[in-house]
C-alpha cells in the first residue's frame, strides 16, 4: 500500500493504544457555545506515527490536548490503553499523564530557572523514578539529542533548535508509551525544523513509542504512517487505516 504522498508506509501495529469515541468539545463565547469538536471518532495504533493536519481553528490542537488529558471533552470517551482519561478527576489525570504521556510543545516550555539536565529530569522525578535511575536516563537522552555537554547550562544560553532537543529529551525521560507533539517545528527555521523532526521521529521509532503530532507542514505529514485531517471540528482519515482490535 502506498500513502497519498507517494511513500510506502512502514508496517503499522494493529493493536490500538488510543480510542476516542463521540468526542465533542464546546467552548463558551459570550452568550453562545461553539462546537470545536463534533462527535469525533477514531483510533491510533501502538507504535504508530500519526500526523493531525487542518486549517487554523479546525480543532486539531484541541483534540491533541484532550488526548493528553490537558482538557476534558464536553461529552464522549477517550481511552489511552484501558484508561478512560475523559472520566478521571483532574488529580488522577495529572498522575496518569506524568507516567504515560510525554508532550513536546511548539514554544519549548522549558523552565528558565532550571538547567538543561534539571528540565529533562523533571518528568522522571515527577513520575517517581529513583534518583540514580532518573539521572542515568537523563544522561542517555541528552547524549542521544547531542546535548550532554550542555547539561549544566540554562535554557537562555541555547538556540531554539537546542531548546527543542531538550524538550524532546524531557518528553521521553519518564519512558512514556505515548508522545504528543504540537507543532514541534513551527517555531524553528526550515533547516533546524527538519533536523528536529528527524531526531524526534528517529527516537520515537527506536524506542517503540506511539507518536501523535499536530502540524501545518506537508513535509512532516509525509513522514507519518497515517494522516488525520480535521475539517470544521470533524475528522477525516487519509492514508493507511488502522484495524481496531481492542486495547
Amino acid at each position: 500500500m502506498t500513502s497519498p504522498n507517494g511513500n510506502t508506509p512502514r508496517a503499522i501495529p494493529q493493536t490500538s493504544l488510543i480510542r476516542f469515541e463521540n468526542v465533542t468539545k464546546m467552548f463558551q463565547e459570550g452568550e453562545n457555545e461553539r462546537a470545536v469538536l463534533q462527535g469525533v471518532n477514531g483510533g491510533i495504533a501502538r507504535g504508530e506515527f500519526v500526523a493531525i493536519v487542518g486549517r487554523s481553528g479546525s480543532g486539531k490542537s484541541t483534540l491533541l490536548n484532550l488526548l493528553a488529558g490537558l482538557d476534558t471533552p464536553t461529552c464522549g470517551d477517550i481511552y489511552v490503553g484501558d484508561t478512560n482519561v475523559a472520566k478521571m478527576s483532574d488529580h488522577d489525570r495529572t498522575l496518569f499523564r506524568r507516567k504515560n504521556i510525554g508532550f513536546v510543545f511548539q514554544f519549548f516550555n522549558l523552565i528558565p530557572t532550571l538547567t538543561v539536565r534539571e528540565n529533562v529530569l523533571m518528568t522522571a522525578e515527577l513520575s517517581g523514578w529513583k534518583d540514580n535511575d532518573a539521572q542515568a536516563q537523563a544522561s542517555r537522552l541528552l547524549q542521544a539529542v547531542g546535548l550532554l555537554d550542555r547539561a549544566n547550562v540554562f535554557p537562555d544560553k541555547l538556540s531554539g533548535g537546542e531548546q527543542q532537543r531538550v524538550a524532546i529529551a524531557r518528553a521521553l525521560c519518564a519512558d512514556p508509551e505515548l508522545i504528543l507533539a504540537d507543532e514541534p517545528t513551527g517555531n524553528l527555521d526550515a533547516e533546524t525544523g527538519a533536523r528536529i523532526l528527524e531526531l524526534l521521529t528517529t527516537l520515537a521509532r527506536k524506542q517503540g513509542k506511539t507518536l501523535v503530532m499536530v502540524t501545518h507542514s506537508n513535509d512532516v505529514a509525509a513522514r507519518a504512517d497515517r494522516v488525520l485531517k480535521m475539517e470544521h471540528g470533524k475528522l477525516a482519515a487519509v492514508g493507511p487505516q488502522v484495524v481496531e482490535s481492542g486495547t
